[in-house]
């Protein structure tokens, strides 16, 4: 066995590469919460990143200068996710801008709402369809085109709720749901050419949705009795979940759905 520095050709035992040096990634929906905090992951662990928002741009503007300040490359490109224009532009604007075509992909814009069936208007449902799964497609399609082949990765943000059922959310579950099958469908296309597709479920997460919930400490109590570990989680932990999945440590996983939740999947309040 060589040891480290017996002769010119040992190999050093530490190394300043970054998992993700030469990576080129997008996120969708990053100008804030889960979306924010994996930008900024992405980009420590060597990315230059594609930071999607739309609306304000503001809160984009932020987080790219947050990445420039780590001494990383970033770029704030608006786009709507459920628009097929929208999404291919955005494809190109960031594949130009990062210089080259994007090679990890993280499916994070969702939105949700609250009705009962019975009161659940068409137009809502088919928004929070169209942003949670339909967005996710039209990304994912866009960026395999631009592949060529090169390997990639692509990590849809899913949620717990696409195995627990969600009175009076039932487009936002159906849209994860959803999500799964069709992240599980393309995943077995697509590892043959060497891109990989995974899921991470974040369970109650405190981001900017949750605001109301944290002014209410009996609501927030029933929340987190729900929750084995007691607390929500932070966008930072999902994250870090996220740019491991992207990255060489999760080389042999596909198709998989990474629970980040606390233990909210294991019923805690079922008898």
């Amino acid at each position: 066995m060589e040891r480290a520095g017996a002769g010119s050709s040992a190999r050093p035992l530490v190394s300043d590469a970054r998992p993700l040096d030469g990576r080129r990634a997008l996120v969708t929906g990053a100008a804030t919460g889960i979306g924010r905090a994996t930008a900024v992951r992405l980009a420590s662990e060597g990315a230059s990143v594609s930071v999607n928002y739309i609306g304000d741009r503001a809160p984009a503007d932020a987080v790219v200068a947050e990445i420039e300040e780590r001494g990383s490359t970033a770029v704030a490109v608006e786009a709507d996710v459920a628009v097929e224009a929208d999404v291919q532009r955005l494809l190109r604007e960031s594949a130009a801008a990062l210089g080259g075509a994007v090679d990890l992909l993280v499916n994070n814009a969702g939105v949700e709402s609250s009705y009962p069936l019975e009161e659940m208007p068409l137009d809502e449902w088919e928004r929070v369809l169209s942003v949670n799964l339909t967005g996710p497609f039209l990304c994912t399609r866009e960026m395999v085109r631009g592949l060529g082949d090169s390997p990639a990765a692509v990590v849809m943000v899913s949620s717990v709720h696409e195995t627990i059922p969600w009175p009076s959310f039932s487009h936002y579950c159906a849209s994860k749901g959803g999500l799964k099958l069709f992240a599980q469908t393309i995943a077995r296309e697509l590892a043959p050419r060497g891109v990989r597709v995974a899921l991470v479920a974040p369970g109650a997460i405190l981001t900017p949705i949750n605001r109301a919930l944290m002014k209410d400490p009996a609501k927030l109590r029933e929340q987190e009795e729900q929750i084995p570990l007691g607390r929500l989680g932070t966008p930072e932990e999902i994250a870090g979940a996220i740019a491991w999945l992207a990255g060489p440590g999760a080389e042999y996983v596909v198709g998989s759905t990474l629970f980040v939740d606390g233990g909210m999947t294991l019923y805690p309040r079922f008898v």
